[in-house]
């Protein structure tokens, strides 16, 4: 008995020390908190959506969840073959061009109106804060921070590990003028040493006028947040950035819900929507949209063009690598008034204001 108390013990303290690493951030307090508690989105402790959404679908359970997670098969879940790429240099890039570049998942990079936006960057090839354990897929990790010219804005739509990324975001603190992000999210870049007066945390619905030729505003999304125990401690978001003639809906991740239709009424139309399209379940459709809810949403937000992100590059769901990009591309063309995808290779230039630029199926032939 004594023995086993003792192992006990022992693996209560690693997993403590282990919890102790600075990659888990830090949770708001003092000011930071004070504000936190104010907004209309914090209730019970906690932040919340608009609408009730429960961590898992009605009659699903999290034993059930787990067991299909380490034991159910499921065919090409991760690719065999090389993700193909283009390796664009980013450097070389000149201002005047209104650009955007992929690197997989939700990581992208943007020039517009003279200004280089970074969102969501991860660079370090896993998307776990347990190594080894969410690895990118081959091919995908081409790009690392010191092929990025220098961010005037880091943008971070929520805290968890597969878009705020601890050894990503180190590196990035010289090359990095001013961070954008929701509430508390400032909490953990503090704590890995970005200045607070370079760190700008607003609530949903809120602007922000970076100069006189750029505003974004702050949007929500139906998702959740949290890199420990505690969940829905700093919020999460989607973003709107405007020029005097463009408009994108960068959109974190979300389930579907009224939110898209809102946000279409007061800011759209959308030249382009970037949507989040990968890593759903039916088990958790109301925190990330299902292949039919793309759909439902581009439509909603009024989206002249859409950009299907969140997939291609990690495997945190139980579907086919590439089903998030076949099902939406097979949906969206049976739609009455289908709207035109997006959908370069990772590093491809996509050109924000060529409305007739055309892209190929590159997941096809890949397995």
């Amino acid at each position: 008995m004594t023995t086993f108390l003792i192992l006990l013990f022992l693996i209560a303290f690693a997993i403590y020390m282990f919890l102790q690493h600075p990659k888990f951030g830090k949770a708001p307090s003092g000011e930071r908190l004070v504000q936190i508690q104010n907004s209309p989105q914090y209730k019970n402790g906690k932040f919340e959506n608009q609408s009730f959404t429960p961590d898992l679908a009605e009659g699903k359970t999290m034993a059930g969840v787990l067991f299909e997670f380490f034991f159910k098969k499921v065919d090409r879940k991760i690719p065999t073959d090389l993700i193909p790429s283009v390796k664009t240099n980013l450097k070389e890039l000149p201002l005047n061009q209104d650009v955007l570049v992929w690197f997989g998942h939700s990581s992208y990079f943007i020039q517009l109106e003279g200004k280089r936006f970074l969102i969501d960057p991860v660079f370090s090839g896993n998307a776990s804060p347990i190594p080894g354990t969410t690895k990118s897929f081959k091919g995908t990790d081409i790009y690392t921070v010191d092929d990025l010219p220098e961010i005037d804005y880091l943008i971070i739509t929520h805290d968890h590990y597969d878009h705020l990324d601890y050894d990503t975001f180190l590196k990035l603190k010289p090359k990095t003028k001013k961070v954008v992000t929701a509430l508390g999210v400032g909490s953990h870049l503090e704590f890995w040493g970005f200045p607070s007066e370079n760190i700008i945390e607003k609530d949903w619905y809120s602007k922000i006028e970076l100069d006189e030729n750029l505003t974004i505003h702050t949007t929500p999304s139906r998702h959740f947040s949290g890199r420990g125990f505690k969940r829905c401690n700093t919020l999460w978001a989607s973003f709107v950035l405007e020029s005097k003639d463009f408009k994108m809906y960068l959109g974190g991740d979300s389930g579907y819900d009224k939110h898209f239709a809102e946000i279409g009424e007061k800011y759209g139309p959308f030249d382009i929507a970037l949507i989040d399209n990968g890593q759903y379940n039916e088990s958790w459709k109301y925190i990330h949209n299902l292949p039919q809810d793309v759909i439902k949403a581009m439509k909603d937000l009024n989206a002249k063009r859409v950009f299907p992100v969140h997939s291609s590059k990690f495997s945190l769901s139980l579907h086919a690598w590439d089903e998030p990009l076949k099902k939406v591309t097979e949906l969206n063309s049976l739609s009455e008034n289908p709207i035109p995808l997006i959908t370069p290779m990772i590093g491809e230039i996509v050109e924000l204001k060529n409305d007739k630029q055309e892209f190929k199926q590159w997941w096809k032939g890949v397995n």
